[in-house]
């Protein structure tokens, strides 16, 4: 009896044993193939969202919809953070560094063609779609007496850092003035919270800031310094856009840092971007959760932002995900 039972135990070991060893059935050999398409179903996309300076419009932008897709995604962790804003962020874009980043047209088209200051194509960048207008903001004080873009000439002005989005912008605008940031300014390369503290200061005169209005660094140097926007006229506005073809008609509204009248001025817009690899049901999920959930966003720029207008002015092409939801609505 004891014989029996313990040839029943060894039978059952080896039993075990084979099956553990993969003795293995054809039935069964694709559950575990752990090839990239079935292993990645029912797992977390981990979203980096690229954004600008704290002090920019960017960043709180960045972390509504970072707020969004996680509470309306299941399989979506968002997270977004503070960077050196459009440059940096194609950049970062081209390295596998984020999946989705802000970043102004001019500047998206500049990095998928490989010019100005893109040495070569960021290839893996597509559109989500814009988003709102980025007015470019010459900003001083009462104070210092400037009033117009020629006024500029001789002046300490911040243009924006190396490389930058902003920087562009001041060269293309001094330069439709004829005047340039080599030889005809005292330039200093900062952020937009360093411009404003060096106003307030007075170790600068002006800056140029290229932001969704009211700039939260703007805003804080309105709080303590009667603020003046330098404007750039009708005239010179339809030469920027006659030249450059990505810049449109702005103003900064009557009231905005205690303004006592609206100020002409010239904008590019901001845009959403993201990575060409993405698998296209998980951009068509995060451009539907963005653009179907804008009350949620706490930000004056939410209103502006809307599924209508989000195909304006792209100029590089949508990820097929966006597209796809464009084409539904």
């Amino acid at each position: 009896m004891k014989k029996g039972w313990l040839s029943i135990l060894l039978v059952t070991a080896l039993s075990v044993i084979l099956a553990a060893c993969g003795g293995g059935t054809a039935d069964n050999s694709g559950e575990d193939s752990g090839d990239g398409e079935g292993s990645s179903e029912g797992g977390t996309e981990f979203v980096q969202i690229l954004t600008g300076g704290t002090q920019g419009t960017y960043y709180p932008l960045g972390g509504a919809f970072a707020n969004i897709l996680n509470s309306e995604l299941d399989n979506v962790e968002a997270n977004a953070t503070s960077t050196g804003a459009s440059v940096e962020n194609m950049k970062s874009m081209r390295d596998g560094d984020g999946q989705l980043a802000f970043t102004q047209t001019d500047i998206a088209s500049y990095a998928k063609n490989g010019e100005v200051m893109f040495e070569e194509p960021v290839e893996n960048l597509q559109a989500i779609g814009t988003l709102y207008p980025e007015t470019i903001q010459i900003v001083t004080t009462a104070d210092t007496g400037i009033e117009s873009v020629e006024d500029l000439e001789g002046k300490v002005v911040s243009v924006g850092a190396v490389g930058s989005g902003t920087r562009a912008n001041a060269n293309n605008i001094l330069d439709i003035h004829g005047l340039s940031i080599e030889d005809d300014i005292e330039a200093r390369n900062l952020a937009f919270d360093d411009s404003t503290s060096g106003i307030q200061d007075g170790t600068i005169d002006a800056a140029f800031i290229t932001s969704g209005t009211p700039t939260g660094a703007v805003e804080s140097l309105a709080a303590t310094s009667d603020v003046n926007i330098v404007p750039v006229t009708e005239e010179k506005v339809q030469e920027l856009i006659d030249e450059y073809g990505y810049y449109a008609q702005d103003r900064i509204a009557e009231g905005t840092y205690g303004l006592e009248s609206e100020v002409s001025t010239v904008a590019v817009q901001a845009m959403l971007v993201t990575d060409s690899n993405l698998s296209e049901d998980l951009v068509y999920n995060m451009t539907k959760a963005i653009f179907e959930n804008t009350d949620q966003v706490q930000h004056d720029k939410g209103e502006q932002i809307t599924a209508e207008s989000a195909q304006e002015g792209v100029g590089i092409e949508l990820h097929p995900g966006a597209q796809k939801y464009y084409d539904e609505q």
